[in-house]
C-alpha cells in the first residue's frame, strides 16, 4: 500500500502575510517528517479546495484540519471531502482544544509583554457550533490554570458573542486598572487579527503560527487517525 497524505488543511485566507504563515506551517511538517507527503487544501476562500484534493489523490488520505476546534467546516467540508473517498480517506481531529496549544498561547503571550496579573482575554474566530464555543471555553480554563489561576474571559473575532471589543470593555469594567491582554486564538494572520488589534486591549499577542509546538500538534493528529486509515 503507497504512504499516506497528509492533507493540511486549513480555513484559507486573502491575506498574503496569512498565506505565508500557513505555508511554512505546511513545510515545517513536512521537514518534521522526511518522506511525508503533505499538501494544502482549504474550506474557503483559497484554492485548492479540500474537497478537489482528496479526489484528487490516489492514496490513503489523512485530513488534517489546521483549525483550532470543531465547527461547520471540520463536520461538513472536510466530512464531506473524506466521505467521498471511503476507506480511502479519513479526517484527524482538529488541533483544539489541547495543552500544547495552551503552551504556544504561553510564548505568545511571554513575547507581547503580558504580566502575570494582566486580565487576557482569550480571542478566537468563533462559530455557530456550540462544541466550538466549548472547546474555546476550555481552552480558556486551561490558560487560566497555566497563568495560575489568572482571569481569562473569551470573545470572538466573527461569529459568536461577545465579540472581542465587547470582552475588552467588560474586563476592564469587572478589573478597573487593570491591564487587559488579547490572546490571539488565531493561527495566521488576516481579517481576524485585525479586529482584534482594534478592540482596544492594552497589547494583542501575535498569531499562533509558526511555533513547533503545532507542528508536534498537528503530526500527532496525523499518527491517531492514520491507523484507522490503514
Amino acid at each position: 500500500m503507497s504512504t499516506p497524505v497528509l492533507v493540511a488543511c486549513s480555513h484559507g485566507t486573502r491575506s498574503e502575510a496569512g498565506r505565508a504563515v500557513i505555508a511554512e506551517f505546511r513545510s515545517a511538517l513536512a521537514a518534521a517528517r522526511p518522506g511525508l507527503r503533505v499538501e494544502a487544501a482549504h474550506v474557503d476562500v483559497e484554492e485548492p479546495f479540500v474537497g478537489d484534493v482528496v479526489a484528487g489523490l490516489d492514496a490513503p488520505v489523512v485530513v488534517v484540519p489546521l483549525l483550532l476546534s470543531t465547527g461547520f467546516h471540520v463536520k461538513t467540508d472536510i466530512g464531506r471531502a473524506v466521505a467521498s473517498a471511503p476507506g480511502r480517506a479519513r479526517a484527524a481531529e482538529p488541533l483544539g482544544p489541547d495543552a500544547l496549544l495552551v503552551k504556544v498561547l504561553q510564548d505568545r503571550l511571554a513575547e507581547a509583554g503580558a504580566a502575570e496579573d494582566d486580565v487576557i482575554v482569550l480571542a478566537a474566530a468563533g462559530s455557530s457550533d456550540p462544541a466550538a464555543s466549548a472547546a474555546v471555553e476550555e481552552t480558556a480554563a486551561a490558560l487560566s490554570a497555566a497563568r495560575g489561576g489568572a482571569v481569562v474571559t473569551t470573545g470572538y473575532a466573527a461569529a459568536g458573542t461577545p465579540t472581542v471589543a465587547d470582552a475588552v470593555s467588560a474586563a476592564r469594567a469587572a478589573h478597573p486598572g487593570a491591564r487587559v491582554t488579547v490572546a490571539s486564538y488565531l493561527l495566521a494572520p488576516g481579517q481576524f487579527v485585525t479586529r482584534l488589534n482594534e478592540a482596544g486591549a492594552d497589547r494583542v499577542s501575535a498569531p499562533m503560527a509558526p511555533h513547533p509546538a503545532l507542528v508536534e500538534l498537528a503530526l500527532r493528529r496525523f499518527d491517531e487517525a492514520l491507523v484507522m486509515v490503514l
